[in-house]
């Protein structure tokens, strides 16, 4: 990092700030689902942001009371109306199960209950259609757990937008080149659609989130031979924003060649700057490498890239923003929902359109 002050000022303060949204009175969190993401990352991350859980409930015979008691939580439940029945009436419900079991699990929950979806929002636009109308229908204060917006190298770059370090952003980049461990997520081993869906969606929201929606999008999606088994996890986008603008995400999950070759990063350029994000989750799955912001500034001295000092990772950090948004949206203090169900399914409808760019065909080359 720099040491001239001068220099230090305007960027150390406000990435030393940056902060997730949380709310001023937690409210009790009870969890449907028990699996590896919300032993992962929802209950440590509840566990440093001081978000109380009272229970977990998961249909699997053992699966919620061993979690219950790996991690001191008092109740567990297989039955979804009984931990419906069991929970007050101010519990935020955190739905944490594959996209296909959503539909039949919100209209079991109270009306106008606060509700955190976990990504992604159906496994079509027409199911993400499904759950829009039942959170509509039984006035649920819903969002979609779009994490990714509140990792803390997120928060810290919007920091430093915010301060107009960069300008008008003109170029965005996500680039992923690492190894997945695909077989750790049996579900997905017979899902018709994976990478985009289950992987990328987090890179279109991001998008979303910093440039809007886009006029269009250019996509092709493709398998790897090293999962003969699975559908496609290699994807290349292009997102359309205009003449002035270049946006792109790609990304490929068999890199398991040499470490150092691997990439895992956002990249944000302005005239008067540019910023890089890695995300080191993706880095050696699931130990993952630590994340790290980078950022330069043009015609400042010292001139080159300065570190940034980030507090967490995405996982489990980032989990603390989407669940502590929606907290601060329903007790009053927070104005806006920025994942809400109705902007989750804005990307939901980017996915889909990524997925029907896949499958037209090409713009052919003249060759006569």
């Amino acid at each position: 990092m720099t040491s001239d002050s001068s220099e230090q000022l305007p960027w150390e303060e406000a990435v030393r700030t940056a902060a997730p949204p949380r709310p001023a009175k937690p409210r009790p969190i009870v969890i449907v689902g028990a699996g590896g993401i919300v032993r992962a990352a929802h209950l440590p991350a509840y566990a440093k942001a001081d978000f109380p859980v009272l229970a977990l409930m998961d249909p699997a015979p053992g699966k919620a009371s061993d979690l219950a008691r790996d991690m001191g939580i008092a109740r567990s439940f297989t039955s979804l109306k009984e931990m419906v029945a069991f929970a007050p009436n101010d519990a935020v419900y955190d739905v944490a199960v594959p996209a296909s079991a959503i539909p039949g699990i919100l209209p079991q929950l109270p009306d106008g209950a606060a509700v955190l979806i976990q990504k992604p929002m159906g496994d079509t636009l027409e199911e993400a259609r499904q759950i829009r109308d039942l959170c509509r229908k039984k006035s649920l204060v819903a969002a979609v757990n779009f994490q990714l917006r509140y990792s803390p190298n997120n928060l810290a770059a919007r920091a430093l937008a915010a301060k107009g370090l960069l300008g008008e952003i003109h170029d965005m980049e996500v680039q992923v080149r690492t190894y997945t461990p695909w077989q750790l997520w049996s579900f997905l081993s017979t899902a018709p659609r994976l990478e985009i869906l289950y992987h990328s969606i987090h890179y279109l929201d991001l998008v979303r989130s910093w440039m809007g929606n886009p006029r269009g999008i250019y996509a092709k999606t493709v398998r790897h031979p090293s999962y003969p088994k699975l559908a496609a996890t290699k994807s290349v986008m292009i997102l359309d924003y205009g003449e002035w603008k270049r946006v792109f995400i790609a990304t490929t999950h068999g890199h398991d060649l040499a470490e150092e070759y691997q990439r895992s990063f956002i990249q944000w350029e302005g005239p008067e700057g540019g910023m890089r994000a890695r995300m080191g989750v993706n880095l050696d799955y699931p130990k993952g490498k630590p994340d790290t912001l980078e950022y330069a500034r043009r015609g400042a001295a010292p001139t080159g890239w300065h570190s940034c000092a980030i507090r967490g990772n995405w996982f489990p950090e980032a989990f603390i923003g989407s669940m502590g948004a929606l907290q601060a949206f329903v007790e009053g203090s927070a104005a806006e929902l920025p994942s809400s169900f109705e902007d989750a399914y804005q990307t939901m409808a980017l996915v889909e359109a990524a997925y029907e760019s896949s499958a037209a065909p090409a713009q052919s080359p003249r060759l006569d």
